[in-house]
């Protein structure tokens, strides 16, 4: 029991090492020696744990695809909101996600470039995960629809302009900083007017 517990701190200081520097750096440019003298261990512990740099990158991968999708359409918080609230909570939690992890929208872009037989693999791992996130939340959709309140579209026609006006933001902010000469004040009120108008562009594009 004594050496599981001092064992569990350093497996997780191993993901959260490798984590940061595949971010920084991408699967390629990044060795098990970095993030062995990143953790202060050697490069047997990352072996013993994880085998393989692969292995460690999928295991680091899958949790933040998993997370993401969680995230996304995590209702949660907002089963008593009407299906309108639900869609503006569920953006807004999608964008400070990215707020908060910035890199990660472009190491999911690369990586599924580089290794597309990756999408396969969490297609397998995860595929019941977004049948189950996705079916309460049409549910709600198809009841808007017949109501009249909301045009007939699918979900999928709702979250992936959200998605896609979300993440955009981040993966171009270094270009658009440097362009514009931004500093962080006036980085944060773009931030901030994106939060709220990524939401009203959707809502408005699916009211009857």
């Amino acid at each position: 029991m004594k050496e599981e517990k001092l064992n569990q701190p350093t497996e997780q200081a191993i993901l959260e090492a490798a984590e940061k520097l595949f971010l920084e750096k991408g699967f390629e440019a990044t060795s098990t020696t970095q993030i062995a003298k990143k953790v202060g261990c050697n490069q047997a512990l990352i072996h013993y744990y994880f085998r393989t740099k692969d292995n460690l990158f999928n295991t680091i991968f899958e949790q933040k695809f998993r997370y993401f999708f969680q995230q996304l359409f995590n209702i949660e918080g907002a089963k008593s909101m009407g299906f309108e609230d639900k869609i503006r909570h569920l953006i807004t939690s999608h964008f400070s996600l990215l707020e908060n992890n910035p890199q990660i929208p472009l190491l999911i872009i690369r990586e599924l470039s580089r290794r597309p037989e990756q999408v396969a693999l969490l297609r397998e791992k995860l595929r019941e995960l977004p049948e189950q996130l996705f079916a309460a939340l049409n549910d709600d959709l198809q009841a808007e629809i017949k109501a009249g309140r909301v045009r007939p579209v699918s979900l999928i026609d709702i979250m992936i302009p959200a998605i896609s006006m979300n993440v955009a933001l981040f993966v171009m902010m270094p270009v658009v900083e440097q362009v514009m000469q931004m500093d962080e004040g006036q980085k944060k009120n773009l931030i901030e007017h994106r939060r709220n108008a990524n939401v009203d562009f959707i809502l408005h594009s699916i009211r009857a």
